[in-house]
């Protein structure tokens, strides 16, 4: 299981945006939906690690969340509210968010998982990505938000779409790295799917 847990980074200055962004993930393929867990914080579960890494990537395009991932057990059965759930995977993730918050001007992302040494690897791959997520225009979202990953010929249909040019459209493609972003994707994803791993802690080596 993959636990993703997002924090505001500034809710005082901008109020709270958890709705909005529940509303974001309405439609993400969950084994416990994304829900408020405490305060200005969202948390969901996945069984996907693909899908976490979409999640993540998601949360950071916004510029306002810490997002942390935790690989591990949800222990069944699966409650209705996350805040009823129990299992290492939100103590990872717990773990993972609490670092998130103190990365300072870096990507504010983090993975926690058994083995630490693949975790720090998937982490760090993922914040590769985020900057490049992170650092997208408004612009470029808007052609980037009408593509589709593995598709042909549509870069057309989306300047007529958008009233643009297909070099303006190219142009945005190539300046935001979406190709390159969707070709990372599997390998953060692998990444993050082997964190669970044989070095599996213990129980008792696990705490809040």
């Amino acid at each position: 299981m993959f636990v993703v847990t997002i924090n505001q980074r500034d809710s005082r200055e901008v109020g709270d945006l958890v709705p909005e962004l529940l509303r974001e993930f309405r439609f993400v393929d969950t084994v416990l939906p994304f829900q408020r867990s405490v305060g200005d914080e969202l948390q969901g579960v996945v069984d996907s690690a693909a899908l976490a890494v979409d999640v993540a990537l998601k949360a950071i395009r916004f510029r306002r969340w810490h997002v942390g991932i935790g690989v591990g057990e949800v222990l069944p059965p699966i409650p209705e509210r996350i805040t009823d759930a129990e299992g290492y995977g939100l103590v990872y993730s717990r773990r993972a968010v609490n670092r998130a918050q103190k990365t300072g001007e870096r990507i504010p992302l983090a993975v926690e998982g058994p083995d630490a040494e693949i975790a720090a690897e998937a982490e760090a791959v993922l914040r590769l990505l985020g900057q490049i997520v992170y650092t997208r225009t408004d612009a470029e979202w808007n052609v980037l938000d009408l593509m589709t990953p593995g598709a042909r010929g549509q870069q057309k249909l989306i300047a007529q779409e958008l009233g643009i040019t297909t070099q303006a459209v190219s142009k945005a493609v190539i300046r935001s790295h979406w190709v390159e972003e969707w070709a990372t994707r599997p390998a953060a994803a692998r990444l993050l799917g082997l964190v669970y791993g044989p070095a599996a802690l213990p129980p008792a080596a696990l705490a809040y």
